[in-house]
């Protein structure tokens, strides 16, 4: 038998996040870490961050919020977090980041969910930058020592680090991604242009903590002797309790100057410059649905030791009523490949066991 465990399913609806991201009019930017300037200015806010697990969870008693731009050189990403309780402990770059409380981005250029960034920064503007191969679900591995070469980072605390009874009010971050690193996971090795859309999502992680000889220490559960699981708030939330899951991350199109009318991939249409969203395209749905039986396969071979090429095996009576597609199934051995024709009839979308998806064109 293979070593193929079990892929649990998000508990929530596809129904993604999305934003159209501006072009940046004021620059060049001078990262300060604040947000009440006039670069941000064209920016929308994301909604509100909510729970990992979306309205299985209550809402956070805490506001997130973020906004995004880009030019011919960055990404730029900028978060708002309302905090009381503001404290870092970590100064060494790379180290494990989401140990303190933190500010996360995870980007899949290409929407295959492998080949993927993953960034963190505290409030001591310590970050830590990996590339992802794949999902640790799919074998991984992380990459920590690629470095995002010209990253650009500054924070902003509204009250004062690690001073418990200090009147915080929050802390703000402000990064700056380049294109000539993130392009290196990208399509065609380069940065998107106007109409394209990346996957993105945005995670805050807080720690539970409590006051003890005048500084902030992680509250500890007595039933296990341990801290308590720190809370994940997200912009777009995943279902589980599971960050690397980028299929469900949000979608953002970079718009052109005028985001009056810009559309989106493959057609979709974008929102006005008002507005944060667009819909998406019909292909993401089909896409969405050979990941629900990516899942099924890897837990039919972690219940059965095989692979199934039978489409009864893996959806329901029920399911199959709703389900959008109907799929092309091979399976031997430790290999499958799933595969079903796109919205437009111009090729189809494949999925394979360690859930990269690809399209082909006919």
């Amino acid at each position: 038998m293979g070593n193929y465990s079990e892929v649990p399913e998000p508990a929530i609806e596809f129904a993604p996040k999305t934003y159209v991201c501006k072009r940046a009019i004021t620059g060049p930017l001078d990262l300060d870490g604040r947000i009440d300037k006039p670069f941000w200015e064209a920016a929308a806010w994301t909604d509100d961050f909510v729970d990992i697990e979306g309205d299985l969870r209550p809402k956070p008693g805490k506001r997130t919020r973020a906004k995004m731009l880009w030019d011919d050189e960055y990404f730029y990403v900028a978060a708002e977090m309302e905090e009381d309780e503001i404290w870092a402990t970590l100064t060494e770059r790379d180290s494990v980041i989401f140990h303190d409380n933190d500010f996360e981005i995870f980007i899949d250029p290409d929407g295959d969910s492998h080949l993927y960034y993953e960034f963190e920064i505290n409030a001591l503007n310590t970050v830590w930058d990996l590339l992802l191969v794949k999902p640790y679900r799919d074998g991984g591995p992380p990459v920590n020592g690629w470095d995002i070469h010209g990253l650009r980072t500054a924070v902003y605390i509204d009250g004062e680090l690690n001073q418990p009874g200090a009147r915080n009010r929050l802390w703000s971050v402000e990064v700056a991604l380049p294109w000539a690193a993130l392009r290196e996971c990208a399509p065609e090795g380069r940065a998107p242009v106007p109409g394209e859309f990346w996957r993105v999502n945005f995670s805050r992680v807080e720690w539970r903590v409590e006051v003890q000889d005048g500084r902030y220490v992680k509250q500890i559960n007595p039933a296990t002797g341990k801290p308590y699981p720190e809370d994940n708030w997200v912009w777009s939330p995943q279902g589980i309790v599971n960050m690397h899951y980028p299929e469900l991350w949000g979608y953002v199109v970079f718009a052109d100057e005028d985001a009056e009318g810009a559309g989106g991939a493959d057609g979709a249409d974008c929102a006005d410059g008002g507005l944060t969203g667009f819909p998406l395209p019909q292909d993401e749905f089909i896409k969405w649905e050979l990941r629900r039986l990516y899942y099924r396969q890897r837990n039919h071979y972690a219940q059965h030791g095989r692979f199934t090429a039978e489409f009864t095996e893996l959806i329901s009576a029920e399911e199959r009523e709703s389900f959008r597609i109907r799929p092309t199934i091979e399976a031997a051995g430790q290999r499958f490949e799933i595969s079903a024709p796109a919205s437009d009839g111009r090729g189809s979308f494949y999925i394979r066991e360690d859930g990269k998806l690809w399209k082909e064109r006919s």
